[in-house]
């Protein structure tokens, strides 16, 4: 399966390639060729196995770069994604859409800690089961583009698509003290199957009011 920007962006390239064929010559087109074929494999969109259970699962894949405090109650797992990896986010748990808040900032490199708070960012909150997981899509050097299909007031099961970020970038996922984190820095998790935090017994409306005073959910 593949995301339909990618198919759109292999049929320009591929159709630039014979501009350039017929201009040029068979052998100045193969650049565009090879773009083609880059772009339908980075747009590739497999599916994937949700587990079940209150647990929170990868909203991207890629390679775990942080997990830290994030306040008194808020623990912070940031994801850094290549440009070989599948760039499809997410959601982490299941509830519903409360918030997606656009900012514009900066396009530092995405595996820089500081592009968490100065990056240009999409902020999600989702509520259910008694309390809230905040997700952030954040661009990177490259990425400039951050697409999210879905509107507050949306209910999204865990593990379902809801948008994705073109080429490099980060996705930080902030978790309450209900929420056990179960990944290291330096782990690789699959969107939608690696499950990062496992719900233990705790006080959820502590994590939602401190969610929504840093974030404005």
């Amino acid at each position: 399966m593949i995301v339909a920007d990618g198919i759109y962006y292999a049929l320009s390239l591929i159709a630039a390639a014979g501009v350039v064929w017929w201009l040029a010559g068979v052998w100045f087109c193969a650049p565009l060729l090879l773009l083609a074929a880059f772009c339908l494999y980075f747009f590739r969109d497999p599916d994937r196995n949700i587990p079940s259970g209150e647990v929170a699962v990868s909203p991207a894949d890629g390679k775990v770069v942080a997990v830290k405090a994030e306040g008194a109650a808020i623990d912070r797992v940031s994801i850094f994604l290549n440009v070989f990896d599948v760039h499809v986010n997410r959601a982490p748990v299941g509830g519903v859409i409360a918030s997606a808040q656009y900012r514009k900032g900066r396009f530092l490199v995405a595996s820089n800690e500081r592009c968490s708070a100065e990056n240009e960012q999409n902020i999600v909150t989702v509520r259910g089961q008694g309390g809230c997981v905040v997700f952030k899509q954040i661009a990177g050097l490259i990425a400039r583009r951050i697409v999210f299909t879905k509107k507050p007031g949306d209910q999204v099961a865990t593990g379902e698509r809801v948008g994705l970020i073109k080429f490099g970038s980060r996705v930080d996922v902030l978790f309450g003290p209900e929420w056990e984190i179960v990944v290291r820095p330096g782990m690789r998790v699959r969107a939608g199957s690696s499950v990062i935090a496992c719900r233990r017994q705790a006080e959820p409306q502590l994590a939602l009011a401190e969610v929504e005073q840093l974030y404005g959910a």
